[in-house]
């Protein structure tokens, strides 16, 4: 192979790496975006804020779903179109929700982009082990989760800015063109990826038999549901306790997604360090400390403004940890862990998501949060010291 084919097929491989970091953004970016976009969303649809929160679980639900049978579907056909398959549901759905006259259609657009979102991600280790050299995949993977954290860090900044000056469905539509870029990207740099052998869903499932891997989900279920309890509500409860207006709000999400850089840097770090069993346990202790920091001065923008980094920084090292504990303790199974862990995942942002909207329509704008911080603690108990969540030395 001459240089310049070598050349030529290193820029091809990142390109359809480009393609799928770009459509990991878009699909983080629509899923989220409604948490910036609540209180309009309720107004205009006629319904509470709580219950447009539910658009947010609603497609927690349906990745659920995608993430545990889309393994064996995407066996069958060509992978390449399996992907494309799920950006056209984006596509789909965030034409929906921008002409959405209805919270029931609002409801089908979301579970669309659910299956979307549930099928890629489930997909998209595998599929860069498929693409890319052994030695380069951990560069392809760091490609693609920078996609994850720029969407995370300005999808709902900028959502709750634009909402403001021109509408939440202008939000959504500002989206199409570009998933539209995505697609044709995908097209032209996704190579062809014959079918595979398919894994059994009772494979994934089988997982739970052993105790340690029962215990570490539902100690991420505990988890992201009290982070997602709180972190769906805060436009409510920053409206309401705080008294911000769509420019400030902009602004404190702004600086919580920023701090996920900081946060997801010294999680590598410590990582680095051997402290992963001490971090798994300490992050959400120090993530309810911090919510409830908001509940306390919520009626000081400074002081809610300190929160919120701390928020964004602690929480952004979570799902770091919790990859680096699937990595070492499920190194025998990755797809069918890495599959359990989506499913999880994304239920939990469903049920933390529910419970939440429950408490802000019933008790009012910081239960959410006091909730979630609840939760939290009793994913820190489940954890202990760490050793429950290590695979026994007879099965290593």
């Amino acid at each position: 192979m001459t240089t310049s084919t070598r050349s030529s097929s290193r820029s091809s491989l990142a390109s359809a790496v480009g393609s799928m970091a770009l459509c990991v953004a878009l699909l983080i970016a629509s899923e989220f975006m409604p948490v910036s976009l609540l209180t309009p969303i309720a107004g205009d649809l006629h319904t509470t804020q709580g219950m447009a929160g539910q658009a947010i679980s609603i497609s927690g639900l349906f990745a659920v779903l995608a993430s545990l049978f889309i393994g064996p579907i995407a066996g069958r056909f060509d992978r390449r179109y399996v992907l494309m398959s799920m950006t056209v549901l984006m596509l789909l759905s965030l034409i929906l929700i921008a002409l959405a006259p209805s919270f029931s259609l609002l409801m089908v657009a979301r579970a669309l982009l659910g299956l979307a979102v549930g099928g890629f991600w489930s997909l998209a280790t595998a599929t860069v082990i498929r693409l890319v050299p052994a030695h380069l995949v951990p560069k392809a993977l760091g490609t693609i989760y920078m996609g994850n954290a720029v969407a995370t860090a300005f999808a709902a900044p900028i959502g709750a800015y634009l909402g403001g000056h021109f509408g939440w469905r202008w939000v959504f539509a500002g989206l199409i063109p570009l998933v539209l870029i995505n697609l044709v990207w995908q097209a032209k740099s996704l190579p062809s990826m014959p079918p595979q052998a398919t894994i059994p869903v009772t494979r994934l499932f089988g997982l739970l038999k052993r105790r340690y891997v029962a215990i570490g989900m539902l100690a991420v279920m505990l988890t992201f549901a009290g982070a997602f309890a709180a972190f769906t509500y805060f436009r409510p409860f920053l409206e309401g306790a705080t008294g911000v207006d769509s420019d400030k709000l902009s602004l404190l999400l702004l600086c919580l997604g920023a701090a996920g850089f900081a946060g997801t840097h010294f999680a590598s770090v410590m990582l680095q360090r051997n402290h992963l069993y001490r971090l798994l346990v300490w992050l959400p202790v120090g993530l309810a400390v911090v919510t409830l920091g908001m509940v306390g001065t919520g009626h000081v923008f400074a002081g809610v403004a300190v929160m919120m980094v701390g928020w964004g920084m602690l929480n952004a090292a979570i799902p770091v940890c919790w990859s680096t504990w699937l990595a070492r303790e499920i190194n025998d199974e990755p797809e069918s862990g890495g599959g359990l862990m989506v499913a999880s995942i994304q239920l939990a942002i469903m049920l933390g998501g529910a419970f939440g909207g429950h408490l802000l329509d019933s008790i009012g704008v910081a239960a959410p949060l006091i909730g979630g911080a609840v939760l939290l603690m009793l994913a820190a108990w489940v954890i202990g010291n760490g050793q429950r969540l290590q695979r026994p030395a007879q099965e290593g």
